[in-house]
């Protein structure tokens, strides 16, 4: 039984793979290293705007369910992140729009090398991310949460890969966060860095509507499954995941340079 010309067998798999990019996602981000290539496999047939405008639509379900949860569980200072969602999706428009004038290839090594030296990091400091001790209050929390929206909401709308766990090493190492709050907060700037993208695909008619709406339940399923279990595990679960989860990241980055 095919919809246009996708078969339910091939929407079905495709589900799969956005409760799996869903389940990863809510805990510590990285659902596009799933979701993103199972679409470009499975619908080959269609443009790359097309497939990324069904990837965003689908995954930006998941993300504002699982920053609900968070919010829910997580004390979140809303004076900044306000202001900070604010710069996010203005920075991100910014990136988006400049995109088109400059060779993306360029940055690969660049953010192959950082992913690198984050994964080094996290992994010898044992005890980063495990407790909540913010080193920043008030006003310099505003300006850091502004800053960290605006670059990492550029580079998002720009470019894209990893911007989920360079939000959480962000609140981590800067902002000495544990990794729970971090996730609650980067799940909250990665919904405003992607809603702008979503209206800009959307108004260009490249979403795939009968594809983005089961990925998109798919991906809610498995974000509450992923939140719910990183809010019970706490944050050195989350600190396991998101070691795993850069090392996909980076090895995903390796293949492209090296293809």
């Amino acid at each position: 039984m095919p919809i246009h010309d996708i078969t339910l067998q091939t929407l079905l798999l495709l589900s799969c793979f956005a409760f799996l990019a869903g389940f990863i996602d809510a805990i510590v981000g990285g659902g596009g290293l799933i979701q993103l290539p199972a679409l470009l496999i499975f619908l080959p047939q269609y443009a790359i705007p097309t497939i990324i405008g069904t990837h965003k639509l689908a995954s930006v379900s998941g993300t504002l369910v699982a920053a609900s949860q968070y919010i829910r569980q997580v004390k979140v200072d809303w004076k900044v992140m306000v202001p900070s969602i604010i710069a996010t999706g203005l920075f991100a428009l910014m990136g988006a729009r400049l995109v088109t004038s400059l060779d993306k290839n360029v940055l690969k090594p660049i953010i192959l090398v950082l992913l690198v030296l984050v994964l080094i990091y996290t992994f010898l400091k044992k005890d980063l991310g495990t407790d909540h001790t913010p080193k920043y209050i008030g006003k310099k929390f505003l300006i850091g949460g502004l800053l960290t929206g605006a670059i990492l909401g550029f580079y998002d709308g720009f470019f894209g890969p990893g911007m989920g766990s360079f939000l959480i090493f962000a609140f981590v190492s800067i902002f000495g966060l544990d990794f729970l709050h971090a996730s609650a907060y980067a799940k909250i700037l990665n919904c405003a860095s992607n809603i702008p993208a979503i209206i800009f695909f959307m108004s260009s008619g490249d979403v795939l509507f009968e594809v983005a709406i089961p990925l998109g339940i798919a991906n809610i399923i498995g974000s509450v499954i992923g939140t719910k279990l990183a809010l019970l595990k706490g944050s050195s679960f989350v600190r396991i995941f998101f070691l795993i989860v850069v090392t996909g990241v980076i090895a995903r980055f390796a293949y492209d340079i090296w293809k």
